[in-house]
C-alpha cells in the first residue's frame, strides 16, 4: 500500500515524508524544478506492541508500515503539463491513497508560489488538476469507444460509466464524490483515476497557531472536510521537527507545554493505515514481537499466508486472544484461567488486534 504526499511548492510536504520515513530528504525555502519522488516506509504507532513488548522483552520489534512517496509540488495548469505535471500526475497514479499537504503558516523567508496564504484556494487548485487529469482520461477513452468498429456489450456498459464520470468532472466534483455502482467502478478500476482515490487534508500551521487553536480561514476548511467526509488533521511541521529531535522525556514535557496530545505525525500515520482500511493483527515471543498488516475483513487462513506461505497450506486451527483481554488480565496465563483464550477455524474473520498463533502442519 502506497500514499502520496501531494500539493503545491513550499507547503511541507518533503518535511512531512521526513518525519514520517526518517529519510533526510532535501528541502528548500525557495521553488525549486525537483525532478524526482522520494519514497520511504513509515512506522505506524501501536501502543499494543509497546505493551507486549513490555511484556516479552524481544530480540526484535516490527511495526506496521505503510509506504509514502513525496511527490515534488504541483502548480497551477500542471494536468496540462505545466511544469513537469504529467510526470508527477503518473506518480500520483500509481497510490492508493492521497494526504494533501495544505499551507496555513505565514512565513516572510518561505514565499507561497501564489503570493498568500489562502488554503481553500490552494486545496481548489490541486483538486481542479486531479479532476482534469482525469477528464483528460475519460474523454480519450470515451472518443476511442464510440469510435470503434465493433462493440461489445462491456463496451457499452463502460462507456455509460464513463459518461456520467464526465458529467460529473464537468460540474467541478471529484469522482470520489459522484455515487457508482460496484460494477460501474469495475469497469473504470483499470484508469486509476487521481480524482478517485482516498484523501486526507493535512493542514501545515505555524507554531503560534497551533497553541492558540485558529489559523488562516480554518472555518471554512473544518467546513470543506466535513461535508465531503474528509479526515483533517492539524499541525504544524516545525513543531513535529523539534518534537522528533527529543527523548521520550523532553518530548512529554514539550507535548504537554504546547498542549499537544498526539505527535501529528503519528496521527497521520494511524489515519492513513485506517484510510486505506488496514488492520493490524499480533504475534508474540521472546524472539520477536510484530505487528502484521492486512486487509479488514481477511480470513484467519489467509492472514495465515501473510507470515508464511507454508502456515496458509498446512493451516489448522488459530490460537486468539483479544488485545484487550490481555491488557485487563495483563498475563498469558490469567487470560486462559478466565477461559478468554479461544481457538478458531480457518473461516474465522480476524479483527484488528488480535494477537495469533498459528497451528499447522506441512
Amino acid at each position: 500500500m502506497v500514499i502520496g504526499l501531494v500539493g503545491l511548492p513550499l507547503v511541507g510536504k518533503t518535511t512531512f515524508f521526513n518525519l514520517l520515513t526518517k529519510s533526510h530528504a532535501a528541502t528548500s525555502n525557495f521553488a525549486n524544478i525537483k525532478i524526482s519522488q522520494n519514497i520511504g516506509s513509515a512506522k505506524i504507532p501501536d501502543k499494543r506492541v509497546d505493551f507486549l513488548v513490555n511484556i516479552y522483552k524481544p530480540k526484535k520489534i516490527t511495526y506496521a508500515s505503510i509506504d509514502f512517496i513525496d511527490i515534488p509540488g504541483l502548480v497551477r495548469g500542471s494536468s496540462s503539463g505545466g511544469g513537469l505535471g504529467n510526470q508527477f500526475l503518473e506518480s500520483i497514479r500509481k497510490t492508493d491513497a492521497l494526504v494533501h499537504v495544505i499551507r496555513a503558516f505565514e512565513d516572510k523567508e518561505v514565499i507561497h508560489t501564489e503570493g498568500s496564504i489562502d488554503p481553500i484556494r490552494d486545496i481548489e487548485t490541486i483538486n481542479l488538476e486531479l479532476l482534469f487529469a482525469d477528464l483528460g482520461v475519460v474523454e480519450t477513452r470515451i472518443e476511442r469507444i464510440e469510435t470503434a468498429k465493433k462493440l461489445k456489450k462491456d463496451n457499452l456498459e463502460e462507456l455509460d460509466a464513463l459518461k456520467k464520470c464526465k458529467a460529473a468532472l464537468e460540474e467541478g466534483k471529484l469522482l470520489s464524490q459522484i455515487n457508482l455502482s460496484d460494477e460501474e467502478r469495475s469497469y473504470l478500476a483499470s484508469f486509476e483515476f487521481l480524482s478517485e482515490k482516498p484523501l486526507i487534508l493535512l493542514a501545515n500551521l505555524s507554531e503560534n497557531d497551533l497553541k492558540r487553536g485558529d489559523y488562516a480561514q480554518k472555518e471554512t476548511v473544518v467546513k470543506f472536510a466535513t461535508e465531503n467526509k474528509l479526515p483533517l488533521i492539524e499541525c504544524c511541521a516545525k513543531t513535529e521537527m523539534e518534537l522528533n529531535e527529543l527523548d521520550d522525556e523532553e518530548r512529554a514535557l514539550f507535548m504537554d507545554e504546547m498542549g499537544i496530545k498526539r505527535s501529528g505525525v503519528d496521527i497521520l500515520a494511524s489515519t492513513s493505515y485506517d484510510l486505506l482500511g488496514l488492520i493490524s493483527f499480533l504475534t508474540t515471543g521472546e524472539d520477536e514481537v510484530r505487528a502484521w498488516t492486512i486487509k479488514k475483513g481477511l480470513d484467519a487462513k489467509k492472514a495465515a499466508g501473510k507470515i508464511h506461505s507454508d502456515i496458509e497450506r498446512g493451516f489448522i486451527r488459530a490460537e486468539v486472544v483479544k488485545f484487550k483481554h490481555l491488557l485487563e488480565c495483563q498475563t498469558m496465563n490469567k487470560v486462559k484461567e478466565k477461559g478468554l483464550f479461544r481457538l478458531e477455524g480457518k473461516d474465522y474473520t480476524v479483527e484488528d488486534g488480535d494477537i495469533i498463533n498459528f497451528r499447522f502442519n506441512v
